[in-house]
């Protein structure tokens, strides 16, 4: 990453070692962090003081007891009566602070409300109506609720920090002498968490899990006793536990995680035990792509991911094999290779807790990621028998459409854009907010490409974007999923600025690449394949009084 990134946390509490553990982690993002004054959180909330707010932080933090947010509930843990429509009102003033404080940052995180586990309340009935439990429920439940249609707002889980301390989560020591209520622990495991939603808001999940097989996908070594023999499935503890681990491989491929093979073994043997075994969750559909052979482990998992058009920063390597997860480490630092467990009982388990895979947003192409990829092969096995490019096109019937961004599409443009590394001008990261108020301004356009052929749909895997000024126009993004290399897609996208640009009186239109350690892609595009003239300082232009060839086997249909 390019710098930390700034973080303000707000909190009525002492919250010095949540900053001490995000500053000095080594777990990416790496932040600077500033904290507001003690005990003011509504207050500034609800202030543009320039002191706190200066230069807009990336990231806010609000972490405040239920007690001081809502403060009727200090009538209810004093066993006083107090009427839900004034806890509801007092929740709903904090809720307000909070829309009004995203306004002036990027992200803005709140911490749940939770109570000690010390505190029985009304014991046996505490979960019904005016029980401290129940109370806590609904008001965070409103908060949620309430905050669900903010962008960029996220509500981080406090009591599943405080349930994996245990009994030592809440301190009343560290409370009475410093004003701490949570044991150090507990803010060890939120900044890992916080971290891990800083990069989910950066784009920066991982996509792809790679996996072994032998004793890591089932349990047995396939090429010795044959896939009849396996442990997977059965009555056993062994062979339920990777059941469910494959169970739990296929949950995440189902919300847009890609899965892929990398094994040491017959491809022939390997390939039958996945086809075959009766007990097997998996089979050979759900995988993206594959490398089952006797070579070199990190070198088929740089052969896999540049098949899946894919930077190593994107995966998760899985093995059961600690020489070959170390392996894997030292030659490529940017794959995450988790420790893993000995034994299978605890796969599943393991794989659960991994926070790589955090997000802030699902949406139809996410869930459909893994069947586009199927299709993908598809595509280039077509490839491998066409005589030529054209020849390839033209028989996949490629179908663009073209939108302007609007609240629809939003969401997954705002993904889009802060995802995309290879084919991207400009790396631009901004939030659905920021974004739709840059697009929003007289002199800005930006338009969506979705795309369909004969074997699937690929969904929304395109941005243009363009400022204007005067008879000057001059793009901005130009944005394109990797999953769409290839097929003269960046060409149509070019032809569609070119012709705006053209009816808006423009004389030429420029695009100017800012480099980064990944988007060459997108300069061998401009410099060889675009037809723009290159410029001094990684400028290029278009002389809009020319017409830019259109790729005539895709037929585009502009809506909205």
């Amino acid at each position: 990453m390019s710098g930390p990134v700034s973080g303000l946390i707000l909190s009525d509490f002492t919250i010095d070692t949540l900053k001490a553990y995000l500053v000095n982690s080594i777990q990416q993002p790496q932040c600077a962090i500033t904290t507001g004054p003690y005990g003011q959180v509504i207050p500034l909330l609800n202030s543009n003081n320039d002191a706190v707010w200066a230069g807009r932080p990336d990231f806010t933090i609000v972490w405040t007891q239920i007690s001081n947010s809502v403060p009727s509930f200090q009538k209810l843990l004093a066993f006083e009566p107090v009427a839900e429509e004034q806890l509801v009102k007092e929740c709903d003033l904090f809720i307000d602070a909070v829309q009004s404080a995203a306004r002036r940052t990027r992200f803005l995180f709140v911490a749940s409300w939770t109570l000690p586990a010390f505190l029985r309340g009304y014991g046996p009935i505490d979960h019904k109506a005016g029980g401290w439990q129940s109370t806590l429920l609904t008001l965070n439940k409103r908060m949620a609720d309430q905050l669900s249609g903010s962008p960029n707002i996220f509500i981080l889980n406090t009591a599943a920090w405080a349930q994996t301390v245990g009994e030592n989560a809440f301190n009343p020591k560290l409370w009475y002498l410093s004003k701490i209520p949570f044991d150090p622990a507990v803010f060890k495991l939120a900044a890992q968490d916080i971290k891990a939603a800083m990069l989910a808001c950066l784009g920066k999940s991982r996509k792809l899990i790679i996996v072994d097989l032998d004793d890591t996908l089932w349990g047995g070594t396939v090429g010795e006793t044959g896939w009849p023999e396996l442990n997977i499935g059965g009555h056993n503890a062994a062979g339920e536990s990777y059941t469910d681990f494959q169970r739990a491989l296929k949950a995440l491929k189902n919300r847009g995680i890609i899965l892929g093979i990398v094994s040491k073994n017959d491809e022939t043997v390997a390939l039958d035990a996945i086809d075959k075994h009766p007990e097997m969750i998996l089979r050979r559909s759900d995988f993206a792509g594959r490398r089952i052979n006797w070579k070199d482990k990190a070198e088929n998992i740089i052969s896999l991911l540049a098949e899946l058009n894919l930077g190593t920063d994107s995966a998760v390597f899985i093995d059961n094999n600690p020489a070959e997860r170390d392996r894997v480490r030292q030659a490529l630092p940017d794959v995450l290779v988790p420790d893993w467990p000995q034994h299978s009982l605890l796969y599943t388990k393991a794989l659960s807790s991994l926070s790589c895979f955090d997000t802030i947003f699902i949406g139809d192409e996410d869930r459909a990621r893994a069947q586009m990829y199927s299709t993908e092969n598809q595509r280039r096995e077509i490839r491998a028998q066409a005589q030529d490019i054209h020849e390839w096109l033209k028989s996949l019937d490629i179908r663009v459409t073209v939108e302007k961004l609007n609240a629809g599409n939003l969401p997954r443009a705002a993904q889009l854009l802060n995802k995309t590394s290879q084919m991207n001008l400009a790396t631009r990261r901004l939030s659905e907010q920021e974004f739709w108020a840059w697009a929003q301004k007289p002199e800005h356009a930006v338009w969506t490409f979705r795309v369909k052929d004969n074997l699937g749909d690929s969904g929304l895997t395109g941005i243009i974007s363009l400022e204007q000024e005067g008879h000057k126009t001059r793009v901005i993004d130009l944005v394109l999923s990797c999953r769409v290399f290839g097929r003269q897609l960046e060409n149509v996208m070019a032809a569609v600025l070119i012709d705006h640009a053209a009816k808006q009186g423009a004389a030429a239109i420029t695009a100017h690449y800012i480099p980064t350690e990944k988007n060459a892609p997108c300069l061998e595009f401009l410099r060889d394949r675009s037809g723009f003239t290159p410029l001094p300082d990684n400028t290029f232009q278009w002389d809009t009084r020319k017409p830019y060839p259109h790729p005539s086997m895709i037929t585009v249909q502009h809506e909205g």
